[in-house]
């Protein structure tokens, strides 16, 4: 049986949280001179003198409404990277505890790993990046205080089983971490539909990807109302901007713009997916549910690499990545950086 106050870090239970004044307060005041703002104003053309709003609760009550969830089931982070941190702070006593990842992966997972002095347990996907019944026996029998699923995977683009990621939600004893940054680009619904069943089950998403603001830095974070409070009771208090909510905001009332973007991407990589084949240089070119393919190129990644970044065409070398010997992760571009891309790797095939 999952037991959540069980898996966190003995001293995070009872910890008094930091009480900022908004969190005190709710709701309108004509006299605000509780936080040591500036009353006077801002530098510059927009006024940004008061401090946000510590718990989002407006950008919050539209993602409610858009993921039909609660918002207290809703954590927001700068960055999904502020999530991946504050989970493994959350559950992991450094120099004592581990958290689990599957090769290849999102490198963030291993470096809050690191950051925190937590030990990584490290089990390869097969090579089609999948999760076999070995696999998940061996998760599902781990010791670890959390296990992170990316699907789809990075950098592989592919969506993991379902059926054994669920095998592992119902097994692990951990938090299961399925971080969904690409799943607006992929045709399965998204795992926070499953949350009233698992409450070990955390969702990641973001808006750097198929909202298009990266520059924001805006993670979501979706679990039981018992996990978001402790994640909301560690963060630092005023995590996200009033700028980053105002704009978040605004990107969520345009909803349809959104979507009109998902589908222009989904074409340019069905494009690229049918053309890069044709290349002689091209071995493989990896099924994708995310907005970038994985391609294993021949004879030498690295050098193609190197040519197309003397070309100021930058893409990403996975070389060195388990089970990624060989291969490129080319993101899905305009329609000109698609075809300019295209030339280029033409050029280097000669």
């Amino acid at each position: 049986m999952f037991n959540l106050d069980s898996l966190v870090r003995p001293n995070l239970r009872d910890m008094k949280p930091y009480s900022s004044a908004r969190d005190e307060f709710q709701g309108e005041a004509q006299v605000m001179l509780d936080a040591n703002e500036n009353s006077l104003g801002s530098a510059g053309p927009e006024r940004f003198n008061r401090y946000p709003d510590p718990q989002q609760r407006a950008v919050k009550a539209e993602l409610a409404q858009l993921k039909n969830v609660q918002p207290e089931q809703i954590f927001l982070g700068n960055g999904s990277d502020e999530a991946i941190d504050l989970l493994v702070r959350l559950t992991c006593v450094p120099g004592h505890d581990s958290l689990l990842i599957l090769p290849p992966t999102y490198g963030m997972y291993e470096v809050a790993a690191n950051l925190n002095d937590v030990r990584v347990e490290r089990i390869q996907l097969t090579p089609d990046f999948q999760l076999s019944p070995e696999i998940v026996d061996v998760v599902v029998a781990s010791e670890a205080k959390l296990v992170w699923l990316c699907s789809p995977n990075n950098p592989s683009g592919n969506l993991l089983d379902p059926a054994a990621i669920e095998q592992i939600l119902r097994g692990f004893r951990g938090l299961v971490v399925v971080d969904e940054a690409y799943a607006d680009f992929a045709p399965t619904p998204s795992w926070i539909t499953r949350l009233a069943e698992f409450p070990n089950l955390v969702v990641l998403q973001t808006f750097s990807k198929a909202w298009g603001l990266a520059g924001l830095r805006l993670g979501m974070a979706f679990a039981s109302p018992a996990i978001i409070g402790y994640l909301n009771k560690i963060k630092p208090p005023y995590n996200i901007s009033e700028a980053t909510q105002q704009h978040a905001l605004a990107a969520l009332h345009d909803a349809p713009r959104a979507e009109e973007l998902r589908r222009q991407l989904l074409t340019g990589r069905d494009w690229l997916a049918e053309r890069l084949p044709m290349l002689p240089i091209v071995a493989q070119v990896f099924p994708s549910d995310a907005n970038f393919l994985l391609v294993r190129f021949k004879p030498d990644a690295t050098a193609l690499y190197n040519f197309l970044v003397a070309r100021g065409i930058i893409v990403r070398n996975r070389t060195t990545q388990p089970g990624c010997v060989g291969t490129l992760r080319l993101t899905v571009g305009t329609p000109a950086e698609n075809e300019q891309l295209l030339r280029a790797l033409g050029e280097f095939a000669g």
